[in-house]
């Protein structure tokens, strides 16, 4: 075009639209009069920095609003231009609704990161009839299981934009309801409701789609998703087995709990005839630890390994053995379970242990809570395979 702009002034220009203004200056007569049919107004438009000579003046993706300019906030009809889509098109490609093309929607994301453009959370939950927030329900008040779960469904739910409130009904029936109405009255999307032990619970009474990690409902309709205990125990099993010991005692928490139950059935399933006594049932503790491997050495003196079903028992044996004078693991190798840090970490030696994969459970859970908040809810248990951490109680150093 001759006699155009110089490269350094600005131009509105609209491709197969009416409207060109200059934010500098007038335009040279011959500039005008090549776009006689078009005509000249004060409103903001889309701006086109035009380069040097023979360059391509306002290409898709490559234009921004004035405003956006003059360092307001970006909107989301400044999205919308510099995608080069209308601003329902691109609300819709950044709510994930509507049937767009994949091209359309991500262009529109790009132009979104290129403004540091934040969905207004207030117009989003209007638009979509959501409040893209979902509870998390715990009767753990100490932390130990439902921080990693909450960890992992954080992780989750954050890539599918959704916050997560946490409740603590510190296993109080009359907590747990007001938090439950107190969710609903915020139109939480979703629960993921979680706890210490692993026995089924009832199930909450809830509007939206509920998911349950660690213990299940007792209701097979609804989702939930467990630590398989019984698999941990056979993999430790067959690790000592693997070692070449013969002669192993399965030392556990009270039998009344079904985590208990399930580890000793694995244990007596992976060990058969290797197991010298029945499962020992006793308590969650270190104190147990140590009184059921002096009650098992009572009875079976050249026992050569010890299966526990916690880390905090198999301290106790660990700590028994050494002032007994029983070397581990050269004398008797010992197994822990959970994993947990405080436990296996700090245990002279170092606990070879099942990690209850707590965190991959917590992201679990919030998957298939999102899956059914989209309609597509999984009913029934899922189980979550555990992981054998080898340390030096079994291994040596």
């Amino acid at each position: 075009m001759q006699g155009g702009p110089s490269e350094r002034e600005e131009y509105v220009f609209l491709p197969n639209a009416r409207t060109v203004r200059s934010t500098r200056s007038t335009p040279s007569a011959n500039f005008c009069s090549s776009i006689s049919s078009l005509r000249w107004r004060r409103a903001p438009l889309i701006l086109c920095t035009l380069g040097k000579p023979g360059e391509r003046p306002c290409r898709r993706g490559s234009a921004i609003s004035t405003s956006a300019r003059a360092g307001r906030a970006p909107r989301i009809t400044d999205v919308a231009a510099l995608a080069g889509v209308s601003a329902g098109t691109a609300s819709k490609a950044l709510n994930g609704t509507g049937s767009l093309r994949a091209e359309t929607r991500e262009r529109v994301r790009d132009a979104a990161r290129q403004l540091g453009f934040t969905p207004d959370a207030r117009g989003r939950s209007l638009s979509s009839g959501r409040s893209y927030t979902v509870g998390l329900v715990t009767t753990d008040s100490s932390g130990r299981f439902s921080i990693p779960v909450m960890t992992g469904a954080e992780d989750a739910l954050s890539a599918g934009e959704l916050m997560l409130l946490l409740c603590d009904t510190r296993d109080d029936p009359l907590r747990e309801r007001h938090y439950l109405t107190t969710l609903s009255a915020r139109r939480v999307d979703g629960l993921i409701v979680t706890g210490r032990r692993t026995e089924p619970r009832e199930p909450v009474r809830s509007d939206v789609p509920v998911v349950y990690a660690f213990n299940p409902s007792t209701d097979p309709e609804d989702t939930s998703v467990v630590v398989d205990d019984h698999g941990g125990a056979v993999e430790a099993v067959r690790h000592l087995l693997g070692l070449g010991r013969q002669r192993i005692v399965h030392v556990t928490g009270p039998a009344r709990h079904l985590s208990a139950t399930e580890r000793a059935a694995g244990a007596r399933e992976a060990a058969g005839a290797q197991l010298v006594l029945e499962p020992l049932f006793g308590e969650w503790s270190e104190r147990w630890g140590r009184q059921a491997v002096e009650l098992a050495l009572r009875q079976v003196p050249d026992l050569d390994a010890v299966v526990c079903g916690s880390d905090q028992i198999a301290r106790g044996v660990c700590d028994r053995l050494r002032e007994l004078g029983r070397h581990v693991p050269d004398d008797v190798a010992v197994t822990g379970f959970d994993n947990w840090a405080v436990m296996a970490e700090a245990s002279r030696p170092p606990l070879t242990t099942v990690d209850l994969r707590l965190t991959d459970l917590g992201r679990r859970a919030a998957q298939l809570l999102i899956e059914a908040i989209d309609g597509r809810r999984q009913p029934g248990v899922q189980r979550l395979p555990t992981r054998l951490v080898l340390r030096e109680s079994t291994l040596g150093v």
